[in-house]
């Protein structure tokens, strides 16, 4: 099963933030989308919950630094049908997340 990604606001202002200072980072970050929409637990992405305000939400490893901060959703779709999506939060550096 292949999920679909689904940026909230806020995940799509970081990413044009981070991608604003380090452009050199964007095919990184488009690879890790591809591993999350296919499989959100590949090791590579080292995906774990989060505790805290974050609780209900998970986070995986872009990179050393980064983190991309989703969750497990659902929309309905034009015929009323219930999808299951993964929502893009926002992306932070590990410090920030933790």
């Amino acid at each position: 099963m292949s999920w679909e990604l689904v940026p909230s606001s806020s995940f799509e202002n970081a990413k044009k933030k981070y991608l604003k200072y380090y452009p050199q980072f964007k095919q990184e970050l488009e690879n890790s989308f591809k591993i999350l929409s296919d499989d959100p637990f590949n090791p590579k992405l080292k995906t774990h919950k989060l505790k805290g305000t974050l609780e209900g939400s998970l986070s995986c490893r872009i990179n050393y630094s980064l983190r991309l901060i989703f969750s497990f959703n659902y929309i309905f779709d034009e015929k009323g049908n219930k999808k299951e999506i993964i929502l893009l939060e926002t992306l932070e550096t590990h410090d920030e997340v933790y």
